[in-house]
């Protein structure tokens, strides 16, 4: 870790602060946490974690830079699956989840505006007390006319939501299980303190959940012994109460991951657990706690059977390339100037970094899940690959 910017003295204060109310929790809870727990702590806790305290996380002075702050294109190709479903609802809300620096929300409201297709509300479900605040004042600085359409909240509306609900890179980091197969049984990743900080530390598993998850995933891919992974228990809870609220309507689901089938594959056998800190990606999650993204990726398979378990359609599933050239990035490509003009070139370069294979065209993809909604939608129509799922 030696390449790694040091954070300043603030963040590591900040950062000491956590990992004692951590370490106080492992202590009373007997000298382990399941890693599920640690997770949450370092990302949710308010005002020490992640996504709780005052650093900046997304764009280039961050530590990792989302579609939607890499080009305004990708809130615009979104806008179009949102406008079609508008337009069948002859009316309606959207919902987005975790809204980041609010970009996606300017982009996506802004685009609609100009097909003639706003919602009635655009509505934001942030945990995050900093981030909120920040939402509040890019859609107050770029879209004042609009700012009454905006409100957040601050838990899931009431039943019978009528509309669009967008979660981009939002179940990636949901807290996840790390498990490992020893061939007889399902041992569990858990949390202990060290005299640096943190370590793993292995125990049998107790969750009835995760053990019956892992012996299926055993049994249907035949896990080598030693095989070790994660499992998130949140999304088939998250989705439930998500579809619960669905009258009639679309989720549509961005995020990096896999079909099950390559999540559990024989040389995936030491999980996706990543972390994100001043752009450097490792597997390290003990690194300064509060201070670094720690992040799995999505099992998509399970996001499909989890929504179709709650009453929800499986309404496409595509690469996010396939997804976005299909709302039509080529056009709106076209329409931000000459193709020898300064804002062409950078919207191209951009434009390749969505969709490229060796960028994000084939590491995120996007998975729409409906209620009351027919299809084909696009992003789903030139490309619908769901027979991975």
């Amino acid at each position: 870790m030696n390449d790694f910017p040091a954070p300043p003295a603030h963040a590591l204060a900040l950062s000491e602060r956590l990992t004692d109310l951590i370490r106080k929790e492992i202590a009373a809870a007997g000298g382990t946490l399941p890693f599920s727990v640690y997770m949450e702590r370092c990302l949710y806790t308010p005002g020490l974690g992640y996504y709780s305290a005052g650093s900046r996380k997304f764009g280039s002075a961050g530590d990792f830079i989302t579609a939607p702050e890499l080009s305004p294109l990708f809130g615009r190709c979104l806008a179009q699956t949102c406008s079609h479903v508008l337009e069948q609802l002859q009316g309606g809300d959207i919902l987005e989840f975790g809204a980041g620096s609010g970009v996606l929300a300017v982009d996506v409201l802004g685009e609609l505006e100009r097909l003639g297709r706003l919602p009635g509300r655009y509505l934001i479900l942030e945990r995050s007390a900093e981030l909120r605040e920040r939402q509040q004042q890019r859609v107050t600085e770029q879209l004042p006319h609009l700012r009454e359409r905006i409100n957040w909240l601050e838990a899931l509306p009431e039943p019978g939501f009528a509309g669009v609900l967008l979660a981009n890179e939002v179940v990636d980091a949901m807290p996840a299980e790390r498990f490992r197969w020893t061939g007889a049984g399902v041992e569990q990743f858990c949390v202990s303190c060290s005299d640096t900080g943190f370590d793993w530390q292995l125990q049998a598993a107790h969750d009835a959940g995760l053990i019956a998850a892992v012996q299926e995933l055993a049994r249907e891919y035949r896990l080598a012994d030693g095989y070790s992974s994660e499992f998130n228990l949140s999304i088939i809870p998250w989705m439930e109460s998500v579809a619960d609220v669905i009258g009639r309507g679309l989720l549509l689901l961005c995020d990096y991951g896999y079909p099950r089938r390559e999540y559990y594959h024989p040389q995936r056998n030491g999980g996706t657990l990543m972390c994100h800190y001043r752009h450097r990606a490792h597997d390290n999650p003990f690194l300064w706690p509060g201070l670094q993204d720690i992040t799995t990726h999505v099992d998509f398979t399970a996001v499909a059977n989890a929504g179709v378990a709650a009453g929800l359609d499986v309404a496409g599933y595509a690469t996010q390339a396939g997804f976005l050239l299909d709302c039509g990035l080529d056009t709106l490509l076209l329409a931000t100037g000459p193709v020898d003009s300064v804002d062409y070139v950078r919207a191209a370069q951009q434009a390749k970094q969505l969709t490229l294979p060796g960028e994000m065209g084939e590491r995120f993809a996007f998975i729409g899940l409906a209620k009351g909604v027919d299809g084909p939608l696009p992003g789903f129509r030139m490309q619908d690959i769901r027979h991975r799922l």
